[in-house]
């Protein structure tokens, strides 16, 4: 009972720390509202100052990650992995501070419409509840090990993020511990339950992008599923090497010069904003609702949206924003589904679907997850044959690009030394 209790605990302090990114994420989406590709009213004053905006703040996060916030700079999610390959880092990469300076640039990062994602904040946050509890109280996880402790809240916090338990638990699974079993997986559950049911009532919508209602028979998914997955699956491991190549190339010119780097990435992204009339920002949710619910959005404007939803995120995560890739790699993917059923004459919405999945898997390597982010951020279960095939297509295709999944190649270059 004793347990039982304290993971509960886990589970609803994780889901309240939570709350604040998640609102957040909800004045990014308001913000993206005024931008022409959401709003159709054309240019206006404050369109044009909010795609402009990361001329300005990317030169002030380089500046403040090389300086004071310089524990903040990352994603959030590589240093969750050290901690969980070594627990000893936690007070170190998890501890208040440094969670504190990471939400304070994602946060600024995010309402300046940089098209990053924010599972790598939310990961932290849920470690760093773990972390702190486990300072505070040390016998109060008695039947589990540190690393499993730490594991099992950061998935926690991708459940309070997304409202996601089952993808909470599969991450944990999947990505943390590389293993399945009851004494991992029965914890996992009711922690991730519980920080998902305080992130429904923190306003976090079941189903963020709204319900694909597809009727489309298992065969003709698995038909279309295929050459989806690999294309969209190469998308992702491009869309992953590209960023490890920036990441790897930014990093020691940023800490020398933030200002003219930062400057110079900032003006691509402005650039991005103006000609693709905003859709190339935000994290691609409000992009990805709006071709859900209009199937035949944006049909000629396909190829440019592909590009700008591919540079601009590599571009912002590869200077080292706090931030994530799920959220940019899935409006990735739903671009390329969207357009090539376009072309081929299928189902618009059906390739949406199916190249959000494969796009995930094909960066992530991680094909179970991914089906259960799909099915719940998408609401249909119907498509879940569909989905299984392009995720696994795409994660062996993404492979071909991505020797090792993006999270631990990212941390490897964290630890790799700077000349």
């Amino acid at each position: 009972m004793r347990q039982l209790l304290s993971l509960i605990l886990l589970g609803v302090l994780v889901g309240l720390a939570c709350w604040p990114l998640n609102l957040i994420d909800h004045w990014q989406d308001l913000l993206l509202r005024h931008l022409p590709a959401f709003s159709l009213d054309g240019w206006t004053p404050l369109a044009r100052g909010l795609a402009l905006a990361p001329l300005v703040v990317m030169p002030l996060l380089l500046l403040l990650q090389n300086g004071a916030f310089a524990r903040g700079k990352g994603s959030g999610i590589p240093q969750t992995v050290a901690c969980v390959e070594d627990p000893e880092q936690g007070e170190q990469l998890l501890g208040t501070t440094p969670t504190l300076l990471r939400l304070g640039l994602w946060s600024l990062a995010s309402l300046a419409l940089f098209p990053l994602g924010r599972e790598g904040p939310v990961v932290q946050v849920g470690a760093a509840v773990a972390q702190a509890l486990r300072t505070r109280w040390p016998g109060l996880f008695g039947g589990l090990k540190p690393q499993e402790v730490l594991a099992v809240a950061a998935g926690a916090g991708l459940a309070g993020g997304f409202n996601t338990p089952l993808m909470g638990v599969v991450f944990i699974a999947e990505e943390l511990m590389s293993r399945f079993n009851a004494t991992l997986i029965w914890p996992a559950l009711l922690v991730c339950g519980a920080a998902a049911g305080m992130s429904q009532i923190g306003g976090q919508p079941m189903f963020a992008l709204g319900l694909i209602t597809n009727q489309t028979g298992e065969i003709e998914q698995y038909l279309w599923a295929i050459p989806i997955g690999l294309l969209g699956g190469l998308l992702g491991g491009l869309m992953g090497r590209l960023l490890l190549l920036v990441t790897a190339w930014v990093s020691p010119i940023a800490k020398k010069r933030p200002i003219v780097i930062g400057l110079a990435l900032g003006g691509i992204l402005s650039a991005l904003a103006l000609v693709s009339e905003g859709a190339s920002g935000g994290d691609g949710e409000a992009l990805m609702s709006t071709w859900i619910q209009d199937e035949g959005a944006w049909p000629g404007r396909g190829l440019s949206t592909l590009a700008v939803r591919l540079i601009g995120p590599v571009v912002a995560l590869g200077a080292s924003v706090p931030g994530g890739l799920i959220d940019p790699a899935f409006a990735l993917g739903a671009v390329f589904g969207h357009g090539f059923m376009h072309l081929v004459g299928g189902s618009a919405e059906l390739g949406l679907a199916l190249g959000m999945a494969a796009t995930l898997a094909g960066i992530s390597q991680l094909p179970v997850m991914t089906i259960s982010f799909a099915i719940r951020l998408a609401g249909d279960q119907q498509l879940g044959a569909g989905l299984l095939i392009a995720s696994v297509v795409g994660a062996m295709a993404g492979r071909l690009l991505l020797d090792r999944p993006i999270y631990h190649a990212l941390a490897d270059l964290q630890r790799a030394p700077r000349r």
